[in-house]
């Protein structure tokens, strides 16, 4: 009957899944069943008779002696270790945690002990990884909320110290909320956007937010959204993931900035590297300059663009920038575009650090306009000089003429003066009858004289009013054989001995609409000339045609000519030439004519050549303007 009992308690024993060791008041093991055999890795039996130190490690062994008699003399069914780490020992040796309850029992009036024993290595180790995610979660340098999905508005449930300390909200403001209030009134961004699509369809989402703190102050918040979800599939929680990069963000934005710099600058500006001189980066200006694609430079050198240099030159020029010698250098250099044109450029050259390699920054402006504006100024100044030096040798010229028209018009009036003197003095003696001849001789003198005086202070008269402009023209249509019937007329009663003026063919339906009278004063003049320096027994011609556009007149003659050298002065006020000064002249006629003229629209012109003759051309608007 006892084997009977003895065989249905181990068969009880060895269905209970834990393991059951029984040992009685000396500790020594009475029982086992086939858990605790296979967790300690023992046969069945083989523990049997053995003590409890048997499977217990044995730095526990003297405390454990303690604990177990004060729990015998009780005699209370409780938990074992409570508050503390328990470990078993297996038959090799390896230790492993374990969980124990103990029940004490009396079978036939003994006492005995029964410890269900529970080996506890996998949950030990999850509750070690699920603490290690906790310390990890709390001391994570990134913020870090959890939401609860199953809830409306989706509240915070959990959140981390660095989610605390970046947002400066306290646990009251945080729990139960919705993370929606980091946004402030800054809601029209385009990030919560997908935020919201992430958690209505459930999946994870990676954004950039505008976010504030309690106090106010903005910081970038780069969001990471995950879902999580049960066995089960569904959505239980958001995790949210924050990463202050308000640095990185302003790092970019001057990153961002410098890059518009460099892009924007009308500079060209080069970057190359120290060792293999290869183009690094160039601006878009340099490559719009050059003709070639970044691309292209960058397989480059600064030699390729210069060819004033070559690699040898190049690099002894760098030298004193990579001994230290100098901290930046300058000069001037020629840069060679694609398509072969060059251009002038002052090179700013510096030595810089671009992450792990030392780099040439060099700032390169084109020139060309300041070495264009340079050679117009050389040019100018070379202008200026030479019309200084004209107009200074034409001022020694003025003054030479001045000396001349002094010395002219001294003359001019003293001689006129003196014979009308002379002849005033002889008409007084002339008081008898038949000496009348002599009176109107006398009185002839006078009269011509002062004509000739009237004619000279007519003409200072012309001058000062063309230089005034306050000459005014009347114009009007006239028969053109008019004018020239009074020229002809006057210049009878100045002819030489033999002398004649050939009268033109053809003009008597040739008409004009000008002022007629500069029209006689010119031609008076020309013809009045060609007279005064014409040898007795000669012709003086006359010839005119006209054009749709202008009536050309001709004078010519067959007189002393005006010498080569004199020519070029020929139209300048108070100049007479040289074969000239013994006669009567104030060398203002040919300036007044040209004048008058040249306003009019027309032009006046000359063919002369010494002791051979002179022909004077005008050309004059049939219609003034």
């Amino acid at each position: 009957m006892l084997q009977n009992q003895h065989d249905i308690l181990q068969i009880l024993f060895d269905a209970v899944s834990e393991g059951v060791v029984v040992v009685d008041e000396h500790q020594n093991i009475v029982s086992t069943n086939s858990s605790a055999n296979a967790m300690f890795g023992y046969e069945n039996n083989e523990l049997v008779g053995q003590t409890l130190d048997t499977l217990i490690p044995s730095e526990y062994h003297q405390k454990h002696v303690g604990h177990f008699n004060r729990f015998y003399k009780h005699s209370e069914k409780r938990r074992m270790g409570q508050g503390r780490n328990l470990y078993g020992l297996t038959k090799s040796k390896k230790r492993f945690p374990v969980e124990v309850g103990l029940n004490p029992f009396t079978l036939y009036g003994k006492t005995l002990v029964m410890a269900l024993v529970v080996d506890i290595t996998e949950r030990r180790a999850i509750e070690e990884n699920l603490n290690l995610k906790s310390e990890a979660l709390q001391s994570a340098g990134n913020g870090i909320v959890i939401c609860d999905a199953l809830q409306k508005d989706h509240p915070i449930l959990y959140f981390n110290p660095a989610f605390q300390n970046l947002t400066g909200y306290t646990s009251e403001e945080i729990l139960g909320k919705n993370c929606r209030f980091l946004q402030g009134d800054d809601r029209d961004q385009e990030g919560l956007l997908a935020v919201r699509d992430a958690i209505k369809n459930g999946h994870s989402c990676q954004v950039i937010l505008r976010n504030y703190k309690k106090d106010g102050t903005l910081f970038w918040n780069e969001l990471y959204i995950n879902p999580i979800k049960d066995t089960s599939g569904l959505i239980t929680h958001f995790v949210g993931i924050q990463n202050d990069i308000t640095q990185r963000k302003k790092a970019e934005e001057e990153r961002n900035y410098l890059t518009k710099i460099f892009d924007d600058s009308l500079n060209e500006i080069f970057v190359f590297d120290s060792d293999t001189l290869n183009f690094v980066n160039v601006n878009y200006g340099a490559q719009k300059n050059l003709g070639y694609s970044l691309e292209t430079l960058k397989s480059m050198t600064p030699v390729d663009i210069k060819p004033n240099y070559s690699e040898t030159e190049f690099r002894a020029l760098l030298a004193s920038l990579t001994n230290d010698k100098e901290d930046k250098m300058e000069f001037e250099t020629i840069h060679q575009r694609k398509d072969g044109t060059t251009y002038p450029v002052h090179i700013t050259l510096e030595l810089s650090i671009l992450g792990d390699r030392e780099v040439f920054i060099s700032i390169v402006l084109d020139i060309t306009e300041q070495k264009n504006y340079t050679k117009k100024l050389e040019e100018t100044v070379e202008l200026r000089t030479k019309q200084l030096e004209i107009a200074l040798e034409k001022e020694k010229e003025l003054n030479d003429l001045k000396t001349k028209f002094l010395s002219l018009v001294s003359h001019e009036f003293k001689t006129p003066l003196s014979g009308i003197l002379t002849s005033s003095i002889l008409l007084g003696k002339y008081t008898l009858e038949e000496q009348q001849g002599n009176r109107d001789k006398h009185i002839k003198i006078i009269k011509d004289k002062v004509n000739y005086l009237n004619t000279i202070l007519n003409d200072f008269l012309s001058i000062e009013k063309l230089e005034t402009g306050k000459v005014n023209y009347k114009f009007s249509t006239f028969r053109l054989s008019k004018v020239v019937n009074e020229v002809v007329y006057n210049a009878n009663m100045l002819l030489k001995e033999g002398q004649q003026v050939k009268y033109p063919e053809n003009i008597d339906d040739i008409s004009l609409t000008q002022d007629e009278k500069t029209i006689e004063l010119a031609l008076s003049n020309l013809v009045h000339n060609a007279i005064k320096y014409s040898s007795e027994h000669t012709d003086v011609t006359i010839k005119i045609t006209q054009n749709s556009k202008d009536t050309i007149f001709e004078i010519s003659d067959s007189g002393i000519g005006i010498p080569e050298k004199d020519q070029k002065n020929i139209f300048n006020r108070y100049f007479r030439s040289e074969n000239v000064l013994t006669t009567q002249g104030t060398g203002i006629g040919l300036n007044i004519v040209k004048s008058h003229i040249e306003n009019l629209g027309g032009s006046i012109s000359f063919k002369s050549k010494e002791h051979v003759g002179s022909t004077f051309i005008l050309t004059i608007p049939n219609k003034a303007q």
